[in-house]
């Protein structure tokens, strides 16, 4: 993963992320785990608080959502 620009990988993640309940697949697969803590390692370096969802949320290149509205939209995966 270090071999890619950081910038690339954000958006990589935030693509599969977004397309995990059509894909489900995708959360037993190990690049996506590989990737996300490998992002997670670099928003830490960055001094990101990984565990604020807004603060990595934003790191990544999305659109800050409070939890409120994060648990409100969430389904259940099969």
């Amino acid at each position: 993963m270090q071999h890619y620009p950081i910038q690339e990988l954000k958006i990589v993640y935030r693509i599969l992320h977004a397309n995990l309940a059509k894909n489900t697949e995708l959360m037993d697969g190990n690049f996506l785990e590989d990737l996300q803590k490998h992002l997670q390692k670099q928003a830490q370096s960055e001094g990101i608080d990984i565990g604020d969802h807004g603060a990595w949320d934003a790191w990544l290149g999305n659109k800050s959502v409070s939890c409120e509205i994060r648990i409100g939209k969430r389904s259940t995966l099969s």
